[in-house]
C-alpha cells in the first residue's frame, strides 16, 4: 500500500504496478502532445500579431500622441474629458498607458487598417482588447506597433492585465468601431 512506506528500504527495487505505469504513460503521451501543439499552433493557429518594438523616451512618444491628439479629436468623453480621436484610415494612432488609464480613446472604422503605437510613460501595463484577442505588454521606454484592422463595430474595452499598483482595477479604456457606410 501507497500509505506505509515499503518495508524495504529499497523503493526503486519494488515492481511498478500496471495502473502506475498506465497513468504515466498517458501523462508522456499527453506531454509529447501538447508540445507539438506549441509549433503548430504558432505556424496555423492564426493568432500570432505581426507588431514591431522600438526604443523611445516617454516625452518623445507623449509629443506624438499629443499631435495626433489635436489634429484628429472629434469630441470630449462624458464628463471624463479625454478626448475621443478618429484618424483617418490608413494613419497611424497612438494611445499612452500611464497610472492608471489608456489615452486618448479611439475611434476607428470597421474594415480599414491602422498601425496603433502604445507605449507606458511610468510601469509595465498589459493590453487586453477585448472581445478581440489581442493581449501585449506595453513597456515604458519602448514604442510597440501593430496593424489592426477592426471587423466588428461596437465599443470595445481595453484592460490592463498587468498589476501596475493600486489603481490597477480602474485603468480601463476603449475603442470604438463604427461602420462609416
Amino acid at each position: 500500500m501507497a500509505i506505509f512506506p515499503p518495508a524495504e528500504r529499497h523503493w526503486w527495487k519494488e515492481p511498478v504496478e500496471k495502473s502506475e505505469v498506465l497513468w504515466v504513460s498517458i501523462a508522456f503521451i499527453w506531454a509529447i502532445v501538447m508540445f507539438l501543439m506549441m509549433p503548430i499552433w504558432h505556424i496555423y493557429g492564426d493568432q500570432n500579431l505581426a507588431n514591431e518594438a522600438y526604443r523611445t523616451t516617454p516625452e518623445a512618444f507623449a509629443a506624438k500622441a499629443e499631435a495626433m491628439v489635436e489634429k484628429y479629436t472629434v469630441r470630449e468623453e462624458g464628463n471624463t474629458g479625454i478626448p475621443v480621436v478618429a484618424p483617418p484610415a490608413g494613419e497611424d494612432v497612438y494611445m499612452i498607458a500611464r497610472l492608471w488609464e489608456w489615452w486618448p480613446i479611439l475611434e476607428l472604422e470597421k474594415g480599414k487598417t491602422y498601425r496603433l503605437h502604445l507605449s507606458s510613460m511610468d510601469w509595465q501595463h498589459g493590453f487586453s482588447l477585448q472581445p478581440t484577442n489581442i493581449n501585449v505588454q506595453v513597456h515604458p521606454g519602448y514604442e510597440l506597433v501593430m496593424t489592426v484592422t477592426p471587423n466588428s463595430t461596437g465599443e470595445h474595452a481595453i484592460v490592463c492585465n498587468e498589476f501596475c499598483g493600486i489603481g490597477h482595477h480602474t485603468m480601463l479604456g476603449r475603442i470604438y468601431v463604427v461602420d462609416k457606410k
